[in-house]
């Protein structure tokens, strides 16, 4: 999906394009706001423009990918099938105009060409348990990160809620540096020290097969030397240190802390450094792959009130879980702006996956129709149970062979109401027919929820200039792979020219 650069943003159009965002998201906070399962209970099509419904009516699932959602196939021309209203080309084209955009600077090779769930970009010691959208993110995040922590002279990366310990794992076995991995649940922390323990024995076994001793390996920023005996020394080019410093990383697994960071206080395992630099002072560097909700907020205010923290590389999501208020705003600026307020619908919303949609859309295929479904279902569900609004529906595998009334029947069944009751099937025929407008409905809401992602995201930025820090949002990940794919990287002293070197690929796999 097109959209706009939030690299190298002036002050000035950041904040005008938090006052554009604001307004736009005011102007269509119905779409945003509905609950697509709410289809027909709450009419949703009728509150659309006539003139909208007209456009869309009838529209079927590939033309909505490339009219709507701005996604055409290779070497497809968009062809309208009638003229739409300018209000509507009108919210396309600033949809598409003030979102940031989600695809990566550089068009690197497909890692997963030759095998769909290995990378071909990741060492097989470090694919081992994880999944290929996995291991897509601990790679470019973590080499983002080894890059910035050259940069910046850190001595520590503190990966907070960090699970399993997939990226701290790759950051210290895999690129040298000192990590400690915090997480606040007990049974992950010993999942990650168990998988570390087998990933050194097969280190270990592959470093006696074949001795790397004094093996090359070259990095845009730095110079390493690896050694037979597991140990790694560099030479880093760093604008903070003296150009004499060498500083030797051991081959050793990330220290993992059991502990839960509360996002209102700062938390001092957080700061407590594992050892300190030969000049005595400790530099951290603060990560964090999909940071939940105020967790990322947490390391916002982690990296800005306390000296230690030289670094910030984080990746948000779980945008409907930031505290209200607490969580967003955080700059004075967008708080100030009427219209600011963002509802859990819209944050939820914001979550979603527009590029795998639209790829969902352009297949066609009949996993499309389970809103619709679902959609008829709460219709049923409130002529039986009026108040018994939205509730949660377990997940019933192969809706796409199932015929809409057995749909109903085993929804009924999930929420605890009588699956053999009598159903009208002429109305549940009635709302299937209406398929293609419950598809498009939602699509029109997968549009503007980038915006909304924009926002928060825009709002972060500007909380760190108003301090200021210098701060930028990359897109790293492949957003077919990773939807939320935009790093917050952010420093106290400005980097410069040398911040390019984060934007670019790796040439060389780990």
């Amino acid at each position: 999906m097109p959209g706009v650069s939030a690299r190298g943003l002036s002050l000035e159009e950041r904040r005008q394009l938090a006052v554009n965002l604001t307004r736009v998201l005011s102007l269509y906070r119905s779409i945003l706001d509905a609950y697509i399962i709410e289809f027909f209970t709450d009419n949703l099509w009728g509150t659309l423009p006539c003139s909208w419904q007209e456009a869309l009516d009838g529209l079927n699932p590939p033309q909505l990918a490339t009219q709507l959602l701005g996604m055409p196939g290779e070497g497809e021309v968009v062809r309208y099938r009638s003229v739409w209203p300018l209000t509507l080309l009108a919210l396309k084209s600033t949809a598409y105009a003030l979102a940031f955009t989600r695809t990566p600077k550089f068009q690197a090779p497909s890692e997963f060409r030759e095998n769909p769930s290995q990378s071909s970009r990741l060492k097989a010691p470090f694919r081992k348990h994880v999944r290929p959208k996995k291991q897509h993110e601990i790679r470019r995040l973590g080499e983002l990160v080894k890059k910035l922590s050259d940069l910046t002279g850190c001595t520590q990366v503190v990966d907070v809620g960090s699970g399993q310990g997939h990226l701290s794992r790759f950051m210290s076995l895999g690129l040298g540096l000192k990590v400690k991995s915090i997480e606040g649940d007990q049974r992950l922390v010993e999942r990650a020290q168990h998988l570390d323990q087998e990933l050194l024995q097969t280190l270990g076994k592959e470093e006696k097969r074949s001795p790397q001793e004094g093996t090359q390996r070259t990095d845009p920023s730095c110079s390493l030397r690896w050694h037979g005996d597991g140990t790694q020394t560099s030479q880093l080019p760093c604008p903070f240190l003296p150009p004499q410093v060498v500083q030797t990383h051991s081959h050793r697994s990330p220290h993992h802390v059991a502990q839960w960071v509360d996002p209102r206080t700062l938390c001092e395992e957080v700061l407590l450094p594992l050892e300190t630099s030969p000049q005595g002072e400790a530099r951290l560097l603060l990560t964090g792959l999909h940071a939940c909700g105020d967790l990322s907020v947490a390391l916002l205010r982690h990296f800005s009130s306390c000296p230690e923290v030289v670094a910030l590389a984080s990746v948000g999501c779980c945008y409907m879980k930031l505290s209200d208020p607490g969580g967003y705003p955080l700059s004075q600026w967008v708080a100030a702006l009427p219209g600011h307020e963002l509802s859990y619908r819209l944050r939820e919303g914001a979550c979603h996956a527009l590029e795998e949609y639209a790829e969902r859309l352009q297949r066609a295929g009949p996993g499309l129709r389970t809103h619709c479904y679902r959609a008829a279902l709460e219709t049923v569900i409130r002529h039986v149970q009026p108040k018994l609004r939205r509730p949660g529906v377990q997940g019933i595998p192969r809706v796409h062979e199932l015929k809409i009334e057995e749909y109903v029947q085993r929804g009924l069944q999930r929420v605890g109401l009588d699956p053999q009751l009598p159903l009208n099937l002429a109305a549940l025929q009635a709302h299937q027919a209406q398929e293609n407008r419950v598809v498009a409905f939602f699509s029109l809401a997968l549009l503007l929820a980038p915006l909304v992602e924009t926002l928060i995201l825009l709002d972060r930025l500007l909380f760190l200039q108003e301090q200021g820090f210098h701060s930028e949002l990359l897109p790293i990940f492949s957003p077919e792979l990773s939807p939320r794919n935009l790093v917050l990287v952010a420093t106290k002293r400005p980097l410069g020219q040398a911040f390019s070197v984060l934007e670019t690929e790796d040439a060389d796999a780990l």
